[in-house]
């Protein structure tokens, strides 16, 4: 029997799923706090500031807004990131990364970088081109698992 091509693209996201798992890479990180430094570090490199709104975190991410705020705590905690109340309301939210701690997130990054070169010299740069246009397009169509 021939496997559909909802059944093989199914299969082929299960064994990305378990490169990603396996090679853990967000070491040092939970996955989510990566994430969101990651969200916050490349808002920083666009604009000397990485000034982001909770609710535009949680849209970015798709990640619930319980789990985000202890997301956002422990990241606190570790002191990666600053949480500032908004000027003109209280109950706005936005955090920014901790620019002297950046380190601890780009050792992470780096490491992740290296795996995603790893990637690209199996696949190919027009593959790797063809793949991050292919979740650019899911992602502009709101698409969530």
């Amino acid at each position: 029997m021939i496997l559909s091509l909802e059944d093989r693209l199914l299969n082929s996201w299960v064994k990305l799923s378990g490169l990603i798992k396996n090679n853990r890479i967000t070491k040092g990180l939970m996955y989510n706090e990566a994430t969101v430094m990651l969200l916050l570090y490349n808002r920083y490199v666009e604009d000397g500031i990485g000034l982001t709104s909770v609710k535009e975190i949680i849209k970015e991410t798709g990640m619930l807004k319980s789990l985000l705020n202890r997301t956002l705590n422990s990241l606190e905690k570790k002191g990666l990131l600053q949480k500032i109340h908004g000027t003109n309301d209280k109950r706005k939210l936005f955090v920014k990364c901790v620019k002297d701690k950046l380190d601890v997130f780009l050792e992470v990054h780096n490491s992740s970088l290296k795996l995603a070169e790893g990637i690209i010299q199996v696949i190919g740069k027009e593959d790797a081109e063809k793949f991050i246009s292919i979740v650019k397009k899911l992602d502009l169509a709101g698409y969530r698992l």
